[in-house]
């Protein structure tokens, strides 16, 4: 098995990149599809939340009321820090089980960890990455597509980029770095690179 752990700010265009990998044949491993998956209702992480936030936090439907959660803690570092605490080891136990599973079904399979916060979570950082790739924009540029794409407020967009790792302590962690301020195709083209580099290492 090869790893690897694909990060990048919100807004950087990492999707396409985690596309483009798994379109080659990776397996792909959603952080934040997991990040879903441990707060989903019933589950002991949503009570925990809860439990911390209370119940404004809810939707009726008893799910989680992600837009009340994000205005808690996109504007307090203490309340995400308490966030972070409760998901992230949730999280960790899940993506543990995923990549063991992918290497018991194919010992040679190339496995994308696809995680916004790498540079923020120590525990992440303890898995045997083969490859940390970052894909990086400039801020101001995820900012416009923050803006255009998810129809955010600049003040919004600039407080969610500011919850984030920097982009000196994210490129700090970096083996490869992709450029995705230019064209699609050239961002896939840097992709195609670091998925040959993947199977070289394992052949």
């Amino acid at each position: 098995m090869y790893l690897i752990g694909l990060t990048g700010g919100i807004a950087s265009g990492k999707s396409t990149v985690a596309k483009r990998l798994a379109e080659q044949g990776a397996v792909h491993i959603d952080a934040d599809k997991i990040a879903r998956y441990v707060v989903e209702p019933d589950s002991p992480g949503l009570a925990a939340i809860v439990a911390k936030f209370g119940n404004t936090v809810l939707l009726q439907d008893g799910s989680l009321d992600r837009s009340a959660l994000g205005a808690i803690i996109f504007s307090d570092a203490t309340q995400r820090e308490a966030l972070n605490a409760i998901t992230h080891p949730e999280i960790w136990s899940r993506t543990q089980e995923l990549i063991e599973e992918a290497e018991q079904n194919d010992p040679w399979a190339v496995v994308v960890y696809d995680v916004p916060l790498l540079a923020e979570a120590a525990a992440d950082r303890r898995l045997p990455f083969d490859l940390i790739v970052v894909v990086h924009a400039d801020t101001q540029t995820r900012i416009e597509r923050m803006m255009r794409d998810r129809g955010m407020s600049r003040a919004d967009a600039t407080a969610r980029i500011n919850s984030q790792a920097s982009d000196a302590e994210r490129l700090a962690i970096a083996d490869i770095v992709i450029d995705n301020t230019g064209t699609i195709e050239r961002t896939r083209e840097q992709a195609d690179a670091v998925w040959r580099r993947a199977l070289l290492a394992l052949d």
